[in-house]
């Protein structure tokens, strides 16, 4: 009886640390994935890609800004209410986390930008080397190293 009750009790903790686990994961996407729909529609993710120059806009002349990211073959907009990083700019790679709005509008939380200008967050590399290194009539370009 006492060694059911403590395989109960181990199987009960197990469950939990895993549920809690799975709760906190966040998963990244990039913008083509977005756009094709595998990305989540009601759950936290984190989004990469490159700010494409001339996308940013401040409606209202608030705290938001809404601009669009890439990875060179899909597009996202992107809307975020707060004070972006320092080192956010056009033309640099990005990684947000939020979600998808019914519009397909990626509503981000958080705005992480890279510390300088040889560093790109592995994930947004990644994805940005599984697409053309530019795009006819896309505004911006970079160059991927290793």
């Amino acid at each position: 009886m006492l060694i059911g009750l403590m395989v109960l009790g181990a199987g009960l903790a197990t469950a939990f640390a895993l549920k809690s686990f799975n709760e906190n994961l966040m998963y990244f996407f990039s913008t083509t994935d977005v756009v094709e729909g595998k990305a989540p529609k009601d759950t936290l993710f984190r989004l990469g890609g490159m700010v494409i120059k001339g996308s940013v806009e401040r409606p209202n002349d608030g705290m938001t800004v809404r601009f669009k990211l890439t990875d060179f073959s899909k597009d996202v907009t992107v809307e975020y209410t707060g004070i972006l990083p320092d080192l956010f700019r056009e033309g640099q790679g990005i990684v947000a986390h939020g979600k998808l709005n019914e519009q397909g509008v990626f509503i981000a939380e958080e705005v992480l930008a890279k510390h300088d200008e040889n560093y790109m967050p592995p994930e947004v590399k990644d994805s940005l080397k599984k697409q053309p290194a530019s795009v006819e009539g896309s505004k911006s370009s970079v160059t991927i190293g290793e």
